[in-house]
């Protein structure tokens, strides 16, 4: 299955770009980096901060979250996607959001409640998953 913005939920979203738009918490706000470990109720996103990479764990319940998608990353497949919420408020700090504007990016939103599950559960296409 191609990733798309429709069926970004049901992938795997280590190594995506990612950026925190709404959160409980203020200060997780425009957190911005890769994915590198995604639990049943976290997402651990590794940020720049003044040159220093650190790993920041968000949690899913009380937080939306913007994805960015490649050509890279969706195939040959790509579908639209949605304005970035971020895209003029704040400076990016990080690389992974920076010159993303165009025909090669899709900004795909999601609420974190809606990946509140097992990721290996969630991925699943066969047998029954209530994510196919």
């Amino acid at each position: 299955m191609a990733l798309t913005p429709e069926t970004l939920p049901r992938h795997e979203l280590n190594g995506l770009p990612v950026r925190v738009v709404e959160s409980d918490d203020p200060g997780r706000v425009g957190l911005e980096g890769r994915v590198v470990i995604e639990t049943t109720n976290t997402l651990h996103i590794a940020a720049r901060d003044d040159g220093e990479v650190r790993v920041v764990q968000v949690p899913k319940s009380g937080s939306v979250f913007e994805f960015a998608i490649t050509d890279d990353a969706a195939g040959l497949e790509k579908g639209s996607g949605t304005a970035s919420k971020l895209a003029d408020t704040q400076p990016s700090t990080s690389d992974d959001f920076e010159d993303r504007a165009g025909e090669d990016v899709a900004y795909v939103t999601v609420d974190g409640s809606r990946l509140l599950s097992r990721p290996a559960r969630r991925t699943e296409t066969s047998g029954d998953s209530p994510w196919q």
